[in-house]
């Protein structure tokens, strides 16, 4: 795929720290999703890869991915980045719950390869530039790293890759037990905020443990290897998307109508899934990363 943008490369420290005061509304996994997502992937990194992540991050995040995975929330409102706010996500035809790459990933103005699927096959194609020594001025290699670990974390959000007219389910208006919401929000943090108060005295640490567990000796063991496999990054990001639109439908649309109240036993049905897309989302990031800054017959082709 041809890339079609470029990271700007100046001010990257000033607009992160403004990032922190100004926050408009997020989208995506909530923060506490982006977070868990890139602490599982940083935590599967090998050697190489995890040297790569450090000296690439800015010193005041101490080495510590999971501070930055929400940045690309935090700015996709600006100006200078606006033109980043169609990268979060695929817009497909209304009840057909399929998946096309060459039909959907687009932005509003139909300029192809603006959807999160390809800004995750972009971002990657510029980290592959940081084997020739990270003087590649053409891309700021930091911006594409949180980029690229924001954007797997948003690729596994079922609802972002959800139906054109309800803008995946940001349009259907409901209640969530006994506030407003929408089905969009409900998929990107009422579910993880109810888990966490339920069942884990609101502690994101015992939340991340628990699921490194599934992954480590519990019920996701035996699927983490299938999860990995990746030889050609464009066809593997069309699965993650596939995977999405399919939980959207038989999941998060499925019996749900605008105004209704949703709680105990959508909640119920619905957190494991949740869980399950989050750990997906890291196991995968790492795998890309590993590939990225691995050894080169190991990884993927770098674009020209």
């Amino acid at each position: 795929m041809i890339s079609l943008w470029r990271s700007s490369s100046f001010g990257f420290v000033l607009l992160v720290g403004l990032a922190f005061i100004l926050l408009p509304r997020t989208h995506g996994w909530s923060k506490e999703g982006h977070i868990l997502t890139c602490r599982i992937a940083q935590g599967l990194l090998e050697p190489e890869a995890a040297e790569a992540v450090e000296n690439l991050l800015p010193h005041y995040a101490n080495g510590d991915l999971s501070s930055l995975c929400v940045w690309p929330d935090q700015i996709r409102h600006w100006y200078r980045y606006r033109w980043t706010s169609s990268l979060h996500f695929i817009d497909t035809p209304d009840d057909a719950c399929t998946y096309d790459y060459s039909r959907d990933c687009h932005d509003p103005h139909s300029v192809k390869d603006m959807c999160v699927t390809g800004a995750i096959q972009n971002f990657t194609s510029q980290l592959l530039h940081y084997r020739e020594g990270t003087s590649d001025r053409r891309h700021n290699m930091t911006e594409a790293l949180l980029f690229l670990s924001h954007f797997m974390g948003d690729v596994h959000q079922p609802m972002h890759v959800g139906f054109t007219s309800d803008e995946g389910g940001n349009a259907i208006a409901l209640r969530w037990f006994r506030h407003k919401s929408n089905l969009h929000h409900v998929w990107d943090r009422e579910i993880v905020l109810t888990a966490l108060a339920d069942y884990y005295e609101k502690n994101l640490d015992s939340l991340q443990e628990e699921i490194v567990r599934n992954l480590t000796d519990g019920i996701w063991f035996d699927d983490v290897a299938s999860w990995q496999e990746c030889g050609d990054l464009l066809p593997c990001l069309n699965k993650y998307a596939t995977e999405s639109i399919n939980i959207a439908c038989k999941w998060g649309y499925e019996g749900v109508k605008s105004g209704e109240t949703l709680a105990d036993e959508y909640f119920n049905s619905r957190m494991p899934i949740v869980m399950k897309r989050i750990a997906q989302g890291g196991v995968r990031l790492a795998m890309i990363l590993n590939k990225v800054f691995g050894q080169p017959e190991e990884g993927f082709a770098a674009a020209t």
